[in-house]
């Protein structure tokens, strides 16, 4: 498998700094504070900066060793990261606080989408950052997951567990990227990994993030993420493989762990509103191999979640079952915990259920009828078609469903359309859905319940944007990537094959399943829920500037002219979801 690489962003780059490397010990003493409002240390806690792990190959690790001072040998929790383990652009501008969260809740020891030092040193835990390869001051290229970091991974596990001050059982804890790696590495079976708790990683980047429904989508990669990476080598170049060959393959599959081959023991962490991992995180628990297996889908974001002292107790119990042999109970926690979005009231949480999807979900289908932009129980007995201008400013269709009974839309969705256009050999088609009240208003979820006055305001104002909430699931499809995966498709789950293009003629309808990620949301008799079609992204709501500052991403789109949406009894459009009665 041929592997291409680019230069990488030298550590002179970042700003601020990524701190000199200097081997040594500190000290750092309890009561002490390191950030501006943050908390106190509740322990004196000794550093052990950028110790060298040696990897398979021969290539150094850098890692910074956290632990409580005097402690004899402890568990470990491993944080690999990407973004630096101390210092540089993402501790200093994305730090959780700038969220929502407390600064008193964190002693800015934490790395980014990492576990807070603080937190987990005074209950006898050591906390273990690491520059994954080529990043910080590790040695070697970096590599964008695959199979080298899986190994990279597991190597660390063990070097960590052959410590004189580790006892000998490893976890692994973290956000996005720091979630992604732990599928990763579980799925080497290193034999020291003790357990997981991946926050919100998916197990697909080409799929779900550089080529979601086969249109490329690249800035976010190259820009938003790997533009602020800095290392000593070089940086695999995924954006010019996907570009060489933008289809299913090696390359691809060797960047899938598998999943199957996880058997410890793992606490998945989900929510509805994540643009990045929220399929994939929850395909993974379903796939996962292990018989001791928690799900808990929350209702804020992935940096707020993490940092909240709740949530941090009970992943606590988890590492201490399975770390620190505690009769706790943990074993009695539901095996699913989910939440439900009410968008107009104080969501419900940690509902239990024994499965995800629950048992009890079954496929509504909610026929398009052009004739009147609605969905229909029943197929509309007359034909008709709906369509737009994709040069056009409002280049939409809309259907809408009247609420009648209380209930809830749960669990995936698939916009099965017969779409066709007037120019070009191929077309790409974006759905939202959404919920509007009687006289029109757009209800939303905000994932950082801190701001809710200030996004109030916003939308008071007309001033929302689609990056400030959630409202509802989205998803897309390019027409010639319409091929499906039978073995792994389900009606509400479509799974493209991404393994040839299939042109499109002018003026002849195809049929193209949208697979829009699962949601929960808490509908109410008078409200419609609404099915968008749009030749851009974003919904109701304007695309907004990234996390980082930089403007919206242009997708290269292949529309041309006119497209055109068919209804009726043959060869109709239906969305297929899963309504429920309100519990």
């Amino acid at each position: 498998m041929n592997i291409l690489y680019r230069p990488g962003n030298p550590l002179s780059l970042s700003t601020p700094p990524i701190p000199e490397f200097s081997p040594g010990i500190r000290l750092l003493p309890a009561g002490s504070v390191h950030a501006e409002g943050g908390r106190p240390l509740p322990v004196d806690i000794e550093v052990m900066d950028d110790v060298a792990i040696t990897l398979r190959d021969g290539t150094t690790l850098s890692a910074d060793v956290y632990r409580r001072h005097g402690s004899g040998p402890v568990p470990a929790i491993l944080a690999y990261t990407v973004y630096s383990k101390r210092g540089g652009y993402w501790n200093a501008n994305v730090n959780a606080t700038r969220f929502g969260v407390p600064p008193g809740d964190l002693s800015g020891l934490q790395p980014f989408e990492a576990l807070d030092p603080a937190e987990w040193c005074p209950h006898d835990y050591a906390v273990v950052v690491v520059d994954a390869r080529g990043t910080g001051h590790s040695g070697g290229d970096f590599r964008f997951l695959g199979s080298t970091t899986a190994h990279d991974v597991a190597d660390t596990v063990e070097w960590i567990a052959a410590q004189s001050w580790c006892a000998g059982r490893v976890a692994m804890a973290g956000n996005s990227y720091l979630a992604m790696v732990q599928w990763a590495g579980a799925a080497e079976r290193p034999p020291h990994l003790a357990a997981i708790a991946p926050w919100e990683g998916t197990t697909d980047v080409f799929r779900d993030i550089l080529m979601r429904g086969g249109i490329p989508d690249l800035a976010f990669h190259d820009e938003d993420i790997v533009g602020h990476l800095y290392g000593n080598g070089r940086f695999e170049d995924v954006t010019r493989s996907l570009l060489n060959d933008p289809h299913e393959g090696e390359y691809w599959a060797d960047k899938r762990a598998d999943l199957r081959s996880i058997d410890v023991p793992a606490y998945v962490v989900a929510s509805w509103t994540n643009s990045l991992h929220t399929r994939a995180t929850l395909d993974a628990y379903e796939r996962l191999g292990s018989e001791h297996k928690w799900l808990r889908i929350h209702n804020t974001h992935e940096w707020v979640d993490i940092a909240d002292r709740e949530h941090l107790a009970d992943l606590r119990r988890f590492f201490d079952h399975y770390l620190k042999d505690e009769p706790n109970g943990w074993e009695t926690t539901p095996p699913v915990r989910y939440s439900i979005l009410e968008l107009e009231a104080t969501d419900r949480v940690d509902i239990p259920a024994e499965k995800y999807p629950p048992a009890d979900l079954s496929v509504t289908a909610l026929h398009l009828d052009a004739n009147t932009g609605s969905l229909l129980d029943s197929p509309p007995l007359q034909a008709g078609a709906s369509g737009y201008d994709t040069a056009g400013p409002n280049a939409v269709a809309r259907f809408e469903f009247p609420v009648e009974d209380e209930s809830l839309l749960l669990g995936p969705l698939n916009a099965r359309l017969r779409v066709e256009t007037s120019r070009g050999d191929d077309l790409d088609l974006f759905a939202t859905v959404y919920v509007v009240d009687p006289d029109g208003t757009l209800r939303y979820h905000v994932p950082y319940p801190a701001r809710q006055e200030a996004i109030d305001t916003l939308g008071r104002d007309g001033r929302l944007t689609a990056s400030d909430v959630y409202v509802g699931p989205n998803g897309r499809i390019r027409a010639s990537r319409r091929s499906l995966d039978a073995q792994r498709s389900t009606l509400l789950a479509p799974y493209l094959a991404h393994d040839r293009d299939e042109p499109v003629t002018p003026g002849e309808p195809v049929t193209v399943d949208i697979g829009l990620w699962p949601t929960a949301l808490h509908l109410r008799p008078g409200q419609r829920l609404v099915l968008e079609i749009a030749s851009r992204p974003g919904g109701p709501l304007l695309p907004s500037s990234t996390v980082t500052g930089l403007p919206p991403a242009e997708l290269p789109t292949r529309n041309e002219g006119r497209h055109t949406i068919h209804t009726g009894a043959d060869h109709g459009s239906t969305l297929f979801l899963s309504l429920i009665a309100a519990r």
